[in-house]
């Protein structure tokens, strides 16, 4: 290993290369004298070194190319070495073939517990931040990207091969729950939160009750029944937002987690007519606004005050 340069002029490197076996070569400063030098050297490398079978010429300088055709005719194998911002490229002077090799080491790749638990901690961090239980996977990969240095493509792609990024979460519906907007391209994820279980004590102390995961759909028996149930619906989601309106597509997938049925499905059963919108503007409890291509709901009566009167 043989470096050339006026060594004057580069600081503490000769000490570094000295320590990892490269003889040294002092030119005086001047335009290509160390590329000059260089060329002279390593022409007789063959010479000093007839053992050798392949050489490394560390340079991006034309003048190298007689060089490199010189070493050929002796029978070596050359290849040109130059940086290129974060890689190294490496040229088989024969054969003109190219490898490019990182300076940045690549971070190591989660296995696939890791990643499931690295997204929901990303979750819960955004969820904290914006007050809003969904997030959109395109944000959600900006910060997943920013955090480890990784995409979720790459992730994906070894540890589920064959696999989509949404398939990451739609696989796993006991940690995430998943919503996309029809129409569009939007993708939102939220955590999957199990409902939390009331004991409810009997006369005889002996038995306990657990309020089951999926709600009866069998007691929703008209209109009234359904609006009732939605208000709640309505009131629970608008604690994850700070405007009073909320996505009716968000309402949908809550009521299908708690009584796993469309909400369409049951409007069907009960013989009501219409789009989903179209039936919320039906109700008197709810006003509606359109956002782009998709529908947001509030309740009429927020930000009014009400007096009840009982007797």
């Amino acid at each position: 290993k043989i470096a050339v340069a006026n060594w004057r002029a580069m600081g503490k490197y000769d000490t570094e290369l000295h320590t990892r076996g490269y003889e040294l070569i002092h030119v005086p400063p001047g335009k290509d004298s160390a590329d000059f030098k260089m060329a002279t050297v390593g022409s007789s490398i063959f010479i000093h070194y007839p053992t050798a079978k392949e050489v490394l010429v560390c340079s991006s300088d034309g003048v190298m190319t007689h060089l490199c055709t010189t070493l050929q005719t002796h029978g070596l194998k050359v290849y040109l070495v130059r940086k290129q911002n974060d890689k190294i490229i490496v040229l088989n002077n024969k054969t003109r073939e190219t490898q490019a090799h990182s300076l940045v080491s690549v971070p190591e790749i989660p296995t696939l517990e890791e990643f499931i638990n690295q997204l929901k901690d990303i979750l819960k961090a955004e969820q904290k931040r914006t007050s809003n239980a969904w997030v959109n996977l395109s944000r959600l990969s900006y910060l997943f990207e920013s955090k480890y240095q990784l995409s979720l493509n790459q992730v994906v792609s070894l540890r589920l091969p064959g696999k989509l990024t949404t398939d990451i979460f739609s696989d796993y519906p006991k940690e995430f729950v998943t919503h996309h907007i029809p129409g569009t391209s939007n993708f939102y994820i939220t955590l999957f939160e199990k409902p939390i279980s009331f004991i409810k004590k009997t006369s005889s102390l002996k038995t306990i009750q657990l309020k089951p995961t999926v709600k009866p759909v069998s007691k929703i028996e008209s209109k009234s029944d359904l609006e009732e149930i939605l208000v709640k619906l309505l009131k629970d989601l608008k604690t994850n937002y700070k405007d009073p309106y909320v996505p009716i597509a968000h309402i949908a997938t809550e009521f299908k987690k708690q009584y796993s049925r469309p909400i369409t499905q049951l409007m069907r059963d009960l013989n009501l007519k219409g789009t989903f919108p179209k039936f919320l503007q039906s109700l008197g409890a709810f006003k509606l606004k359109k956002v782009g291509k998709a529908y947001q709901v509030a309740l009429r009566l927020d930000g009014l005050n009400a007096v009840v009167i009982e007797q």
